[in-house]
């Protein structure tokens, strides 16, 4: 039976206007950083798309555009730097928290790591009615992506993904 692995989110689950968090178990374990410099390292192009997509609309609206995620490895994250848009609040061994925080919403990313299970927590809280709107639109798009990314790492190590629980 899988081990539930401490994670950071936003709020308690039951005040969230989205959460969602996939586990996979990998041949040998890595670290949070790892796992986040290979899910991001080639950002795939639809992802890209998304992107500017989103970062046209929210222009629209006097939201900072956040440009994507860059591919730049990093061998570490230390609190208050910066991962592309996202600021680390919590860099350690086994967790990496990534952070937004604008008029329009909070997200928080964690990645939590357990000897070789990968856990990738997603929390947010809405601000407004852009908030509102745009998580109708990015929820489905980000469970399809983190999908996608968990399928791509585990593919790539040779391992299936599953879900908590499973």
């Amino acid at each position: 039976m899988p081990v539930d692995l401490p994670v950071r989110i936003l709020r308690p689950s039951d005040q969230l206007d989205y959460d969602d968090s996939r586990s996979v178990v990998l041949p040998s374990a890595m670290t949070p950083i790892q796992d986040w410099n290979f899910i991001t390292t080639e950002p795939r192009p639809l992802m890209s798309l998304a992107f500017r997509m989103g970062d046209s609309i929210a222009a629209r609206f006097g939201v900072k555009a956040i440009g994507g995620l860059s591919g730049e490895r990093r061998i570490q994250a230390r609190a208050g730097e910066t991962l592309d848009f996202f600021l680390v609040e919590h860099s350690a061994p086994d967790m990496l928290v990534l952070t937004v925080r604008d008029r329009r919403l909070d997200v928080v990313i964690c990645l939590a790591t357990s000897g070789r299970r990968l856990t990738i927590t997603s929390s947010v809280v809405v601000h407004n009615a852009f908030g509102w709107v745009y998580m109708v639109l990015v929820a489905p798009i980000h469970r399809l992506i983190l999908a996608a990314d968990l399928r791509r790492l585990t593919n790539s190590l040779g391992q299936e993904a599953v879900r908590p629980g499973t």
